[in-house]
């Protein structure tokens, strides 16, 4: 009796200790992969065309890896990671393109092998973290579409130990940026991201000019007129 038990805790010890150790090498590796391959908030789709094996390596182990909500930081980091590093991979197997959209299914239609799943890239934004942290709307800041009229992509992987810091900063550096909210006196143009999620930014009674102001240094007024300007899905390319 004592053997099984020791056996069984031996086969436990030994199947944590390998799914730490595949989720450490996924950030690691994710992490340069982008720092190879995105440079001032776009991608280099030719190049990843070109020589395609450290995507391939990165979507083939994303497969068998599980993260549980329970580890929340841990959970999320993988998803935004293995959402961005699938909108690449749709954009590589159909480059060249002129956008995302492009493709019919691209985000709701087309179902990606990935963490034990097989899942949409919407349903990787919506269900598995939007339903799952409805007090985080920050992700809209970090999940990478394609398209110029996204927050534009870092060239590190998100990772759990940094996590609450580059959510935080990648939305400061959006709402500041005078092309993502455009300020002219009272009257405010925001992207669409805000039009298509309203209830993610105006909780806990807050209105979105609130929400806005609580990361803009140069406040907008309170009784700023805001409108939407069309979203750019031209793709993030590297030119």
């Amino acid at each position: 009796m004592r053997k099984n038990i020791s056996l069984v805790i031996v086969l436990f010890l030994t199947a944590s200790f390998t799914f730490a150790q595949s989720t450490s090498e996924f950030f690691s590796k994710s992490d340069a992969f982008f720092k190879a391959n995105v440079k001032n908030g776009r991608v280099a789709y030719k190049s990843i065309k070109d020589n395609p094996e450290a995507l391939n390596e990165l979507l083939e182990m994303a497969k068998a890896i599980s993260v549980s909500k329970d580890n929340a930081a841990e959970y999320q980091s993988f998803w935004i990671n293995g959402y961005n590093l699938l909108v690449i991979n749709g954009i590589v197997k159909n480059y060249p393109i002129k956008s995302p959209l492009d493709k019919p299914g691209f985000f709701d239609g087309n179902k990606n092998e990935i963490g034990g799943t097989k899942i949409t890239l919407n349903d990787i934004e919506n269900k598995l973290l939007r339903k799952n942290f409805p007090k985080e709307p920050r992700f809209h800041f970090v999940l990478v579409c394609g398209g110029l009229g996204c927050p534009p992509i870092i060239n590190e992987a998100y990772t759990p130990s940094k996590l609450d810091s580059q959510l935080e900063k990648q939305t400061k550096l959006a709402i500041n940026d005078p092309n993502f909210i455009r300020v002219n006196k009272n009257k405010v143009k925001v992207s669409q991201i805000f039009e298509w999620y309203p209830g993610d930014f105006k909780q806990d009674g807050q209105q979105l000019v609130d929400f806005i102001n609580k990361y803009k240094s140069e406040k907008l007024p309170e009784k700023s007129k805001v409108s939407y300007y069309p979203y750019d899905w031209t793709l993030n390319e590297v030119k």
